[in-house]
């Protein structure tokens, strides 16, 4: 009776332990149930063993026993070595991601972000349990590229005053804890996850403000000639976006991260003019995209041209023409020119895609710069490209030929130019801090603003570049490369017929072909 129960002890055990092998991983998601089972399991299996001790020694004596020892222990090698090259593989993992589209790889602003973490950043994912490896998919690129990234997957409805603890509201919701900070997204894409990444990083709100009362571009519009997806997109990356008259406030404010003049249809006042200087004396960071004229008789943008002029970008009144033919890719014409090219600068690093600017102007360096301030171009046109000087023929007749006896310029032409210098400390450096980042202003001259607009921004590379240009001029580089894509849909409609088609081949006529060829061999032979 007692044999009995010892051997029913012995083979429950080692079906525990299998059961919690099979549970541990075919269910990631219950381990604490496999490291149970597998206790239990072991502690059959050893009572047994202690019950039975002396069966087992007689076993172990025959010669067919030490036989199979041998050949146990020549497995039990194998199976160590296959260990050791598993666990070295773990720990120089290195995987490739072959699909077309690099949907399993993340995008350089995420490694970037990942890459400079320097405290543990720590993922909670609560949602239901049979959604957690659509979930596990996507973080776990996060974990690979950095091992600060710990993720705990977390059931709300199983782990209740954990989920309240959180705040959480829905289900799906991702908290990301970085240095006593706290943020949370309720999406697992690419882009909402590492803009989560990038504002518990930040720990703070940047504030941009866009200039209003000379018709510049509104951030509120949903127009095609509006800025409302381009500050959304800001807010996404946890930049705050406001507006500012300056005429009317009679200065910039002091929290301005980045103050953006976006294509203003009359020039600014001297008072406009000063307080921007002033603002930039304190370290501040600028963006002027200063459209060409766009009827014949638009009044020049004197006073802001004079502005740009001042920081060594010299904006120029011609309109940027290209007949390369590269504007017939995305559907454009010679007025929008197209760059493809772009001089080594921060904000185009490692940037290979298309842009579009539709109606641009020059804005160039000028040659050994102005008051110390030296620019350097980081957009240009094609070299069939120019800057045409004879605005009025063509805005009234669309005419355009090359004529650099009228002061035409044959391109490249340089669209966009920026700038660095150092600022004057508003207080001398505290003691500890002499190490601390000098403060650093930052102007950007573009001769466009189109391209930011809704109507331009899905155009190739335009959103990554006006998104690049303002992670420059925040001194936040981490922020400067390529936003992560949305998936591409590759999926394939069928018609019934088809559908019925490969419901044939695929369950009975291939199949059928190996069972018949099967049998003839079969037929043969016998």
């Amino acid at each position: 009776m007692v044999n009995r129960l010892l051997s029913l002890v012995g083979w429950l055990g080692t079906a525990l332990v299998f059961v919690a092998v099979a549970i541990r991983f075919g269910y990631p998601a219950k381990e604490q149930w496999a490291s149970y089972l597998a206790w239990a399991g072991l502690v059959c299996v050893l009572a047994y063993t202690l019950g039975q001790w002396r069966e087992i020694a007689k076993v172990f004596s025959r010669r067919q026993a030490r036989y199979g020892t041998l050949a146990a222990t020549s497995v039990l090698v194998v199976l160590g070595i296959l260990v050791a090259i598993n666990y070295i593989g773990a720990r120089q993992n290195k995987r490739w991601d072959l699909t077309v589209s690099k949907q399993f790889s993340l995008s350089d602003q995420s490694r970037n972000v990942l890459t400079k973490l320097d405290s543990p950043l720590q993922v909670l994912v609560f949602a239901q349990e049979p959604e957690f490896p659509r979930y596990r998919d996507k973080l776990k690129e996060y974990e690979y590229m950095s091992k600060k990234v710990t993720t705990e997957y977390i059931d709300p409805d199983k782990k209740p005053t954990l989920a309240k603890q959180n705040q959480i509201q829905q289900y799906g919701t991702i908290v990301f804890n970085y240095k006593g900070r706290t943020e949370r997204v309720t999406s697992d894409n690419e882009q909402e996850l590492t803009n989560g990444v990038i504002k518990v990083v930040s720990g703070q709100q940047r504030k941009i403000y866009f200039t209003q009362g000379h018709g510049e571009k509104d951030t509120v519009s949903a127009d095609r000639d509006g800025y409302n997806t381009i500050a959304a997109a800001l807010g996404r990356e946890n930049y705050t976006v406001e507006k500012v008259v300056i005429a009317q406030q009679g200065a910039v404010p002091d929290e301005a991260s980045v103050v953006i003049v976006a294509g203003p249809r009359t020039d600014f006042f001297a008072p406009e003019i000063e307080a921007l200087k002033k603002y930039l004396e304190k370290s501040g960071k600028l963006l002027l995209e200063l459209d060409p004229p766009d009827k014949a008789d638009s009044p020049p943008l004197t006073n802001l041209i004079a502005l740009a002029h001042d920081w060594g970008v010299q904006v120029a009144n011609n309109v940027v023409v290209d007949v390369s033919g590269m504007g017939r890719l995305i559907g454009t014409d010679a007025s929008v020119p197209v760059a493809a090219n772009y001089p080594s600068h921060p904000i185009t690093q490692r940037f290979t895609f298309l842009t579009a600017f539709p109606l641009a102007r020059e804005a160039s360096p000028i040659s050994g710069g102005v008051n110390g301030h030296i620019a350097q171009t980081f957009v240009e046109t094609s070299p069939r490209s120019w800057a045409e000087t004879d605005i009025k023929s063509l805005l009234l007749r669309g005419e355009v030929a090359l004529d650099e006896s009228k002061g035409d310029k044959k391109g490249p032409v340089a669209i966009a130019s920026a700038v660095s210098a150092a600022a004057t400390p508003a207080a001398p450096p505290k003691p500890g801090e002499a190490d601390a980042p000098k403060p650093e202003t930052r102007v950007v001259v573009m001769g466009d603003s189109d391209f930011a607009a809704n109507g331009g921004l899905g155009i190739q590379g335009n959103r990554d570049l006006f998104m690049n240009t303002v992670g420059w001029l925040t001194l936040q580089e981490n922020l400067i490369s390529i936003r992560p894509k949305e998936a591409d849909d590759r999926r394939i409609t069928l018609t019934a017929t088809q559908q019925s088609n490969i419901t044939w081949l695929s369950l009975l006529l291939i199949p059928g072909f190996v069972f018949a060829t099967g049998v003839f061999t079969w037929w043969r032979r016998r």
